[in-house]
């Protein structure tokens, strides 16, 4: 079948049993799919891709060779590139990577990437729909002229925070993280312990996290990963901090472990100090009904609810009382705000109306759909 030309009305979120759409998913080589570990983009790639393949549709992986799936899977490398000790080049990889999703571009009806902006050349050279996502921050200036360029691209953002650096870029929506809505389950939090979770690098703020815990007067634990880049920063910084008798540092953990970190918690803490364009972290507490501590910054509001899904913050010492009310939250209105706004069968939907708009017109690349949230 063809886009445009579907019997079902343009009802693209309800396929008829054997008669979904033909869509080419593509995600980074950096994390297998989903991340034996840490890994965001991966992540949500896996848990888009299963949740369009459970809706009926035709789905194609492009990812490395090492991921699980229940979509067709097409090996852009033999491993996730940040655990194969033999790639001196990862961009030499996506080069090739990017040429095998765009040489099968005609067998697809849509092609939905999240691989930045690397294919965009090869983008702006075929007739399929395509769409992409872009998962990081945009505030950098050598993005500006990308932007200026290839302004044709049809995007979409993961939250309204991330893209207001690029205004005039040609979004076509916003469409939030989803998770899978049994991934993590409730659970009731008497772990009595502050959680940190994700990267240990400057703009997460790890050292703001083991501060609060100190002054609060709460024992924390850390379960995250410290990048090659990232080395120096923490041994120079933050090694010294995980001596402290009130912190326990577990390193990066993996999937299967994740429940039982969140779901322990008291709160989560997320002390930001960049522009993070959405905090996964955020909505996998909110599954297990932990609320979230974390400072106001990027999406932080478009994903907390103050004072019903935690408390949005601006300094330390707002922080430190913060602490103090945290036992106060329902945690069972926690997880139904998740349930009501963070599944993967919304996200998922989001983008199969997103499909539709971009393949409204697929004679014109440079069509321009109307802006704002898809709901």
């Amino acid at each position: 079948m063809t886009m445009g030309t579907s019997s079902r009305g343009g009802d693209w979120g309800r396929p008829v049993r054997g008669s979904g759409l033909r869509i080419a998913q593509v995600a980074p080589l950096y994390e297998s799919v989903p991340p034996r570990l840490y890994g965001g983009t991966e992540r949500v790639v896996s848990y888009l891709t299963e949740e369009l393949v459970a809706m009926g549709h035709d789905v194609t992986l492009f990812a490395s060779g090492d991921s699980r799936t229940t979509a067709r899977l097409v090996a852009g490398s033999p491993r996730a590139l940040r655990l194969d000790g033999s790639c001196e080049d990862p961009l030499a990889r996506h080069v090739v990577h990017l040429e095998h999703v765009f040489e099968r571009a005609p067998t697809f009806d849509v092609i939905h990437l999240h691989t930045d902006y690397l294919h965009y050349p090869l983008a702006r050279r075929t007739a399929t729909p395509h769409l992409t996502t872009l998962h990081g921050r945009l505030d950098l200036p050598d993005l500006v002229p990308v932007y200026r360029e290839y302004e044709e691209i049809p995007l979409a953002s993961i939250s309204d925070a991330q893209r207001e650096p690029l205004p005039h870029a040609n979004w076509q929506g916003t469409v939030p993280h989803g998770l899978p809505r049994n991934l993590l389950p409730f659970a009731p939090g008497n772990g009595g312990y502050l959680a940190f979770l994700g990267r240990i690098s400057p703009e997460k703020r790890v050292d703001r996290a083991i501060e609060i815990a100190r002054r609060a007067g709460w024992p924390i634990r850390i379960a995250a990963k410290v990048d090659r880049a990232d080395t120096d920063y923490f041994d120079h910084e933050i090694r010294r901090l995980l001596l402290q008798p009130h912190v326990e540092f577990l390193g990066e953990i993996s999937d299967t472990e994740k429940p039982a970190f969140l779901g322990s918690a008291a709160a989560l803490l997320f002390p930001i100090d960049w522009p993070e364009p959405f905090g996964l972290v955020l909505i996998e507490a909110m599954s297990c009904g932990t609320p979230i501590i974390a400072f106001r910054a990027g999406a932080v509001e478009e994903v907390v609810e103050d004072g019903v899904t935690g408390y949005v913050v601006d300094t330390l010492a707002d922080a430190v009382r913060a602490v103090a009310r945290v036992e106060r939250f329902d945690r069972r209105v926690c997880r139904r705000v998740f349930e009501e706004r963070f599944t993967a069968r919304r996200m998922a939907r989001d983008y199969l109306r997103l499909y539709a708009r971009i393949a409204a017109d697929r004679s014109s690349p440079g069509w321009r759909g109307a802006e704002g949230y898809v709901s």
